[in-house]
Formats: C-alpha cells, sequence, structure tokens
C-alpha cells in the first residue's frame, strides 16, 4: 500500500464530504481526487522518469494540498521548499537535488525562477494560472499506475538547519506509511476529526494530511496565523485537533480573551517541534484542556513517541515526550553504542519503519548517523522504567562548565518562569574560567522590565548555582529559523558579537 493509498481508499466512503477547507473555498474528497489525478497526468508527463524529484514552494493551500498528493499519486519524489527561507537556500535545495520541475505560488515564484528548473505557478483561489489550466485540460483522465517498491524514497526533506547546513533527509515510502498509521493510533483519529494546519505542509503539516484525510476528516487552513485569528478560526470552527510550535501557543496565552472562549471541541492540542516550558504546559492544560506532545524528526518523521492528554495531567510525566509510537522501537545508547538501562542518561536512538534511508548525496553523513539499525537522533535522553521518554537537549548543546554538566532545558524552565520572560534560550560559550560559561539570552513580555542581575538572582534560587547563567543578553526578538524555532546559531554569533564589540 502506498501513503497516497489512504486519501484514495477514504474518498470511496466520504466522497461528498468536505475534505480540505480554506480562505479560497472548500472541496470535497470527490474533487480534491480528480484534481489530483489530472495533474498527476501532467506531472508524470512533464517528469517522466520515476525518480523524477518535484519541488514546492507556497503557503496552506488547496492548491498546494494537490500538487502534493498529484507528486504522490504520480510517483514522483516530493521536495518541500519553505515559502520563508531565502531566495539563496530554495535555489540550493533545487540544485543539490536536480529537480525536475518546481510548482510555486506567484508570491514566491520570483525566489525559484532562476534555479535551472522548469517553473510551473499557481494563484491561491485558482483562476487562469499554470496549474488550473493543467488541471481543467486534463480532468477526466487517470494516471499511469505506479506501485514502487516500500523501499523507494517518497520525500527528500531538508533539516532545519539549526547548526550547520542543512541535510537532505530520504523518506521512503514505507516511511511515510509507519508514520500516518502511528499517527492515526496515538491520536485515536476517526471522521470527526477537524484539524487545523497551523504549521506549515512544508513541515509539520504534511505528517498530519494524510492521516486526518485517510480517516475521513477534514483539514481546515488559516487565513492568518497571527494568534488572535488562529483563536477565531479554532472557536469557530469547532476545531477539534491543531499541532503548533510553541512560540505560537504562548503568543495564544497572551490574548486577553482567551480564557473566555469555548474550547469544548478541542481533542488534541499537540505542540511538538520544540521544548515547551513547564510553567506554560500547565498554563495551556488550565486553558485549552487536552494538551498532547510528540517526538520526532526530520529523520523518523512526527512520531517516535507520543503523550496523549490523560497522561500529560500526571505530574509525573510533564517533562516527558511520553512513550514509544506504535511502529517504532526507542532505546538509549552510550557513546560506544552500549544500550544503557532505565533511568541512565544517553543518547536517544530509534529503529524500525519510521526511519530515513540516509542523506541525499550524503553517504558518510548517513553512516554517521546510525549504530547498525538505529538511527543516532543526537537528542539526549532518559527513559524511566515506566517507558517514557524525557529528552534532555541536544547532545553537542550539553555545556560542561568547571567539570559539571548542564542541560540547557533545566535552566530554560527556571529562567522562563520569570514573570517578565517571554521566551529565551541558554547556551554555553568559551571561558577562561569554567571551559564552558552558561549564557542565557531572553526575550522579554512587551512592556516588561527586568535587570540582568535579577535574572540571575531568580535562577540562583531555583537551580544550583552552577546551573545559573553568569550572564543573561536581552534580545528584542529571539532569531528564529524558518520554522520558528530559536536559531541558537545566531543567537550564538550575536552574543559573541556583541561581546567583541563592548571589549574594544
Amino acid at each position: 500500500m502506498r501513503p497516497i493509498d489512504f486519501l484514495l481508499r477514504a474518498a470511496q466512503r466520504h466522497a461528498d464530504k468536505v475534505a480540505v477547507s480554506g480562505p479560497e473555498g472548500s472541496i470535497t474528497y470527490a474533487e480534491l481526487v480528480e484534481q489530483v489525478q489530472a495533474l498527476a497526468v501532467v506531472l508524470q508527463h512533464r517528469v517522466p522518469a520515476e525518480d523524477g524529484r518535484i519541488a514546492i514552494c507556497a503557503g496552506n493551500h488547496i492548491a498546494h494540498v494537490v500538487a502534493l498528493f498529484a507528486t504522490l499519486l504520480a510517483g514522483r519524489i516530493w521536495v518541500p521548499l519553505n515559502p520563508r527561507a531565502g531566495q539563496a537556500e530554495l535555489r540550493r535545495i533545487i540544485e543539490f537535488t536536480e529537480a525536475a520541475l518546481v510548482i510555486a505560488e506567484d508570491d514566491q515564484a520570483t525566489k525559484v525562477a532562476d534555479a535551472g528548473a522548469p517553473l510551473m505557478r499557481y494563484r491561491p483561489g485558482g483562476g487562469q494560472d499554470d496549474l488550473s489550466q493543467a488541471i481543467e485540460r486534463h480532468r477526466g483522465r487517470m494516471p499511469d499506475a505506479v506501485y514502487p517498491g516500500l523501499a523507494r524514497t517518497q520525500a527528500i526533506k531538508f533539516t532545519g538547519g539549526t547548526t550547520g547546513l542543512p541535510k537532505g533527509v530520504m523518506q521512503s515510502l514505507r516511511s511515510w506509511n509507519a508514520c500516518i498509521v502511528s499517527i492515526m493510533h496515538a491520536m485515536r483519529l476517526d471522521e470527526h476529526v477537524r484539524y487545523l494546519a497551523v504549521a506549515s505542509i512544508t513541515h509539520g503539516t504534511s505528517t498530519f494530511l494524510l492521516p486526518v484525510l485517510g480517516c475521513g476528516g477534514t483539514v481546515l487552513l488559516p487565513a492568518s496565523t497571527r494568534p488572535r485569528d488562529v483563536l477565531d478560526q479554532l472557536e469557530r470552527d469547532r476545531v477539534t485537533s491543531v499541532f503548533m510550535p510553541p512560540t505560537l501557543i504562548y503568543g495564544l496565552l497572551e490574548d486577553e480573551t482567551v480564557r473566555r472562549r469555548d474550547w469544548s471541541a478541542l481533542r488534541h492540542f499537540v505542540y511538538a517541534a520544540a521544548p515547551m516550558r513547564s510553567d506554560k504546559i500547565l498554563e495551556a492544560q488550565e486553558v485549552f484542556g487536552p494538551v498532547e506532545t510528540g517526538y520526532g524528526q526530520t529523520e523518523a518523521p512526527a512520531i517516535i513517541a507520543y503523550m496523549r492528554a490523560e497522561e500529560a495531567r500526571d505530574l509525573r510525566n510533564l517533562a516527558s515526550v511520553g512513550r514509544p509510537a506504535l511502529m517504532t522501537d526507542v532505546t538509549i545508547m552510550d557513546a560506544q553504542g552500549k544500550v544503557l538501562p532505565p533511568g541512565e542518561h544517553g543518547e536517544v536512538v530509534v529503529r524500525g519503519d519510521l526511519v530515513m534511508t540516509g542523506y541525499w548525496k550524503q553517504p558518510d553523513k548517513t553512516a554517521e548517523s546510525f549504530h547498525g539499525d538505529w538511527l543516532r537522533t543526537g537528542d539526549g535522553g532518559v527513559l524511566d522504567e515506566r517507558g517514557y521518554l524525557y529528552l534532555r537537549d541536544r547532545i553537542r548543546d550539553m555545556i560542561i562548565t568547571g567539570g559539571f554538566n548542564v542541560y540547557p532545558t533545566d535552566v530554560e524552565d527556571a529562567l522562563g518562569a520569570h514573570p517578565a520572560v517571554y521566551d529565551c534560550a541558554v547556551l554555553g560559550l568559551e571561558d577562561d574560567k569554567w571551559g564552558e560559561a552558561v549564557h542565557g539570552a531572553v526575550q522579554l513580555h512587551a512592556g516588561a522590565q527586568v535587570s540582568e542581575a535579577e535574572l540571575i538572582a531568580w535562577v540562583r534560587a531555583r537551580l544550583d548555582p552552577v546551573k545559573t547563567p553568569k550572564h543573561v543578553h536581552f534580545f528584542d526578538s529571539l532569531p528564529r529559523t524558518a520554522n520558528a524555532k530559536v536559531s541558537k546559531k545566531d543567537v550564538r554569533q550575536q552574543i559573541l558579537r556583541r561581546m567583541q564589540e563592548a571589549s574594544t
């Protein structure tokens, strides 16, 4: 079974039901499949090679969903291009993957037009554009049936690149199938699910589309991701399920209306993509109710582990990302590849159908990422005796100061709990005395004021002195990657630049 077959089967059962709805209108399952089939005919003609790569650079629109599913049905390889990324990065990915075709919405077309691949444009809402015209000309036609082996690459997705250059992760059809089934199982999805696709289709949302539609549910596309607009749509459209990064959740919780609204329809309020502070998890539970979390990475998409709402209510689990998902093995290893017992800290490693086949054109990087058939996630963590997984930062982010190990998330939890702090990041910088010194970077709530000394004292009162930042640096806005994570690489560079300027 191919990933696209989850949609095709659901369309047989729910032909007249709305599959996807957005600012430009709604589309039923039957109409969605008809457009996907028509466009797949075009893509097979324009990209005849079965391993041809089709890159898509677009926001969250119905046309984007159609283009993605048509790529899958055509049996071609999807290369998502983050529309927030800069022109140089987009062109590098197109050239590196040797994409045979680029599909882009009009607003993104100039960034990819001269990247060496033919371009197909569309306008959100349709009209006289390349995509709409191609679909209309081929409506009613069926593409050639393509049933590649499950080991074949379904997508090449690029890592966020918070450190170093992004790598192209090859996700197989088998990996997608494992992800779809695991999400269905973990979230107990059915035909009543109404999923709000706040996150970009090029990132987190893509992993939820087929699980939701495969169950006969409805995907809702937002007109805006401003916190007030998201709150309005969550309430108005009786959304049952949503996934968003912690930074957006913090914005929702800041809104003065959030506690006066009706959240009775919510079943899955999922945070992922970055750690969320414990105080904010508790606040979100108080406001929204069914807070859940998932843990995954591009190399093992979306759902290595999952925490259901009823489990998250147990305070023992507050810092956990849940237990291993249905089709994935998870354990903890030391640097030599030895499996560690429950309670001991090491690297989180994963195996199973979910795991990538490797990095595109980087066999050396692929080899470095495995202990046998175990994927090395690069995340430090602990499994407790109940099977719950607790992450303790990226292995390379751990700070060794004065001979002691300091995990940035511990310090971020304490620093971020100060009422003046909106968001924060903690990192180690080279220091003559300590080897590495703990530094904090904070973004304050609008209008809030607090001194560096006050924040240092706040952390010292809650943690060991060795974990207390030696310095705290203030940012009007913390730098972020294209998919909304705090970019510690950029935070580090800006702090070092400030320190250098202060010393001259």
